[in-house]
């Protein structure tokens, strides 16, 4: 890759981002809902042209915000932009190979500050062989622009997918951003205790009866198979296969991540084993996190990405 290309990336990045903030209008200011999130898209897309110019560390780590968080294979996070990039870098491969993708769904918060988009990848390696994966990221917009705050990306077997855009998830209506601190945290802790509520139910009902009923109609799982699984009842289903009874495992938010208008969020945590595993050399817990959404700031949170 010569200096020029990394230069024209840049360039790219620098470009279509700036566009898509300055295009994005401003919550509050009589903006379509639609052309908010249509703002988040834009930018999504446009770091995902860029990273074809580049190889797959330079292409992921421009649209992270400095204090990104990012679940890694080792079952620990990273919780800074140079943290999760030196990750990335830890695997020769990623050096040379250049990651592609495509959003297939976005939504976006009442004050228009934040939003999620995901999608389909693929990695182009040097040597001309592919892998498909799937990405899941949550955004902040910041003075720069939309940036990645939480982000996840998977393998996933080969399949036919479409990129074709689903509906989005978007608020009754956009409203200013809030600057009301106490406000703010009491939707933050609203959404934790949601989070630990549906830890503490599926200890009873079980894991499938538990993502059944706290999901959305329209909810998201980064699932193993070619595509997402989407729908609450068939999360459900596929994640209570073959664990039926209570849950074996329990789960916290040790960080929460909320909109300031009250209906969009992300939980960080750990899953933990109810019972430590016989071998103590297995993990006994994993990174997880969880995007929620709410049609008003007083109805209950129901996830919608995870």
């Amino acid at each position: 890759m010569t200096t020029q290309l990394y230069t024209r990336a840049a360039m790219v990045v620098a470009l279509l981002a700036a566009t898509a903030c300055a295009s994005a209008p401003q919550a509050g200011a009589g903006a379509d809902r639609k052309a908010a999130l249509d703002g988040l898209l834009a930018a999504d897309r446009a770091f995902a042209s860029a990273s074809a110019w580049t190889d797959l560390v330079s292409g992921i780590s421009a649209m992270f915000a400095a204090d990104v968080v990012m679940p890694l294979p080792n079952g620990t996070f990273a919780e800074s932009a140079e943290a999760a990039t030196a990750a990335m870098r830890e695997n020769p491969a990623n050096a040379t190979a250049r990651a592609e993708w495509a959003p297939v769904r976005g939504g976006i918060s009442a004050d228009g500050q934040h939003g999620f988009t995901f999608g389909y990848m693929t990695v182009r390696q040097a040597d001309g062989t592919s892998t498909p994966a799937k990405y899941l990221a949550y955004w902040v917009r910041q003075p720069a622009g939309w940036r990645v705050a939480v982000y996840r990306r998977a393998r996933r077997p080969e399949g036919e997918v479409s990129t074709a855009l689903l509906p989005p998830a978007l608020p009754d209506r956009l409203v200013p951003p809030s600057a009301n601190r106490a406000a703010v945290e009491a939707h933050r802790a609203s959404l934790d205790a949601a989070e630990r509520a549906f830890s503490d139910e599926s200890q009873t009902i079980g894991l499938g009866a538990a993502f059944a009923k706290w999901g959305s109609d329209d909810a998201m799982n980064i699932g193993r198979g070619a595509t997402f699984t989407l729908g609450a009842t068939a999360i459900g289903a596929a994640i209570g296969e073959g664990s039926p009874g209570p849950s074996q495992v329990s789960w916290a938010p040790d960080r929460v991540i909320i909109a300031s208008s009250g209906d969009l969020g992300v939980t960080i945590g750990r899953i933990r084993q109810n019972t430590p595993p016989a071998d103590a050399s297995a993990p006994s817990s994993f990174p997880f996190f969880t995007i929620w959404r709410r049609p008003t700031p007083t109805s209950p949170w129901r996830y919608v990405a995870e």
